[in-house]
């Protein structure tokens, strides 16, 4: 994300301008990068910086000021063109990163060793467009996997191999988990006991080095994702190994899946009215997957909604998914639905939302009808977060 806006008049700095503020300053705790065209001939230059600065390694939001005196400057076409061939050659692309072949090596025989690997994978893995060796990955080895919230869809959430319906197991009894574009954050129980083993080793796959050297795993893989998983699979095409479906392991998980979603289905198959959570969750979870191909953007956000809707709604395709996430931001979801359809105008975008999530930006229902914009609003209707008025109508 970029954001651009005016300021104050340069030369009014510091006199009181109307709304003078030092944007820059202002804006460097929550932005990856921010600068100030001072003069119509950087604005070229800015803008290159800030749209590369957004995109590379680890994405994030950058800010451009552009202050009122050089909005109003000006120069020749000429001149325009001349400033603008100058900035396009003289961009250098960051390369990809990628670690070097002796980590992969060290990865792959870690990876070879464990008893009980895991494979984890989150939006970093979605970003790199990662899928497809994703994919590979999980199928050459045999290794089940468990995606986080962002990460859902990029291998199909009816995989054999998924192991979200036996989450606990998987992170607790795991000795080995390779960890792609997910940080062990709050949302992966920051990777300590007792949700995880004491002694699981981690792997971690990550663009930014801050983010390794942070978590101080077993071994860290700098580099984008989908790089880094085309090095692993080439290392383990070359020296195969697959744990199987016999495996002790894998048939734990897959005996602990289908309990679990055994159970969920028997809950999931009454119709309960009034209505609870599970029942129009079952009922908008088959309207969704009867879409077919392009399956829908999802997108998710409330308290017990969300949650819920976690653990029932299903991801057959990457990049289809969008909810609170790490900081759990209640209002997002009408703002995500704008931006996915206008992002994806191929696939309708289903929102489901808890009736507090909506009403954060209840408004936006004017602009997805204003631009006709194939959306379709679902709210729960459950008495906000964890409260509303609980009294009968007759009380």
């Amino acid at each position: 994300m970029v954001m651009i806006s005016g300021s104050s008049d340069q030369k009014d700095s510091g006199r009181g301008d109307f709304q003078e503020l030092d944007q820059i300053e202002a804006v460097k705790p929550f932005s990856k990068f921010s600068v100030k065209a001072k003069d119509i001939k950087e604005i070229p230059d800015c803008v290159a910086r800030v749209l590369d600065h957004a995109v590379s390694g680890r994405p994030g939001g950058c800010y451009l000021d552009l202050p009122t005196d050089v909005l109003h400057q000006m120069i020749t076409e000429s001149e325009a063109e001349k400033l603008l061939t100058e900035v396009e050659k003289g961009r250098v692309f960051e390369a990809t990163k990628a670690p070097p072949s002796s980590e992969i090596e060290k990865a792959v025989s870690v990876l070879r060793k464990a008893e009980r690997p895991l494979i984890v994978f989150g939006k970093g893995a979605a970003y790199a467009r990662a899928e497809g060796e994703l994919i590979k990955l999980v199928e050459r080895t045999g290794i089940p996997f468990l995606p986080t919230p962002m990460g859902k869809g990029l291998v199909n959430d009816d995989h054999e191999l998924a192991a979200s319906a036996a989450r606990s197991l998987a992170i607790g009894k795991c000795d080995v988990a390779l960890v792609v574009g997910a940080r062990l954050n709050w949302l992966l129980h920051f990777g300590e006991s007792p949700k995880w083993d004491k002694d699981v080793k981690f792997i971690l796959v990550d663009v930014s080095e801050e983010e390794i050297k942070l978590r101080k795993p077993h071994l860290g893989l700098v580099g984008d994702a989908k790089k880094v998983l085309e090095m692993l699979n080439k290392e383990i095409k070359d020296d195969p190994f697959c744990l199987g479906k016999s495996h002790p392991w894998v048939e734990a998980i897959s005996k602990k899946v289908k309990d679990n979603v055994s159970k969920m289905e028997a809950q999931l198959a009454k119709d309960v009215v009034p209505f609870n959570f599970l029942t129009p969750m079952r009922i908008i979870r088959d309207a969704i997957l009867g879409v077919g191909s392009p399956a829908p953007v999802v997108v998710s956000e409330g308290a017990n909604t969300m949650d819920v809707g976690r653990s029932v709604l299903v991801q057959t395709e990457p990049r289809t998914r969008l909810d609170a996430g790490t900081w759990g931001t209640m209002g997002v979801g009408l703002g995500y639905c704008i931006a996915a359809a206008v992002a994806n105008p191929e696939r309708l975008v289903v929102a489901v939302e808890g009736d507090s999530g909506f009403g954060f930006s209840a408004m936006e229902v004017e602009t997805l009808v204003r631009y006709k914009l194939p959306v379709v609003v679902i709210v729960f209707n459950n008495g906000g977060v964890y409260g509303g008025d609980r009294r009968s109508p007759e009380e």
